[in-house]
This record gives C-alpha cells, sequence and structure tokens, in this order.
C-alpha cells in the first residue's frame, strides 16, 4: 500500500511534504503536525516517491541532522518556518516515472 493512498494525500500536499523533507530547518516534527506522517512514514514516503539516486542524497542529509529534530535542536528555535524562507510552489525534485 501506498503511504500517499494511505494518508490520501493530494498532489500539492504530497509536493508539499517532499518540499518540507528537504528543507533543513523544518523537522519532522511540523511535518507530523500537518500532514499526520511520522518520521518512518516519511521516508517510506520518500522513498516510493523519488528517484533511488535522489533519496539516497536525502536520506544521508537528513541522516543525524539536528534541525531535523526538534529533541536535538537548540531551544531558541521554537518555530516550524523560517520568517526569511520564500514560500514554495512547485516541486522541482526528481520523481519516478512509473
Amino acid at each position: 500500500m501506498k503511504i500517499a493512498k494511505k494518508f490520501e494525500l493530494d498532489e500539492p500536499q504530497q509536493d508539499r511534504v517532499i518540499a518540507m523533507a528537504w528543507e533543513d530547518r523544518t523537522p519532522f516534527e511540523a511535518i507530523e503536525y500537518q500532514f499526520g506522517l511520522a518520521e518512518k512514514d516519511v521516508i517510506k514516503f520518500m522513498q516510493e516517491q523519488m528517484h533511488p539516486r535522489n533519496w539516497r542524497k536525502w536520506r544521508a542529509r537528513v541522516q543525524g541532522r539536528k534541525t531535523k529534530h526538534l529533541k536535538l535542536r537548540n531551544n531558541q528555535v521554537s518555530r516550524f518556518k523560517s520568517s526569511a524562507q520564500r514560500q514554495i510552489t512547485g516541486n522541482h525534485i526528481s520523481k519516478k516515472k512509473y
């Protein structure tokens, strides 16, 4: 069963989850809060949606990154989104072609 179907994410929501997962300062807890996807679900979702090479790059990037986990973060950061962050309008990350 696909994670996207399990949680009934439409295309814009899928794109937003992918964008949030790539963002360094967006913790997994923010994704869970907004979309109901726990960290392990986000990992499975990303693996399903992305080309294997890009998934490996993403996985290496987020593994152990302090900013992706609220418990490892500096206590001074109390928001999900940077005030300087621009609005993302589309997904520019290559996805698997079926």
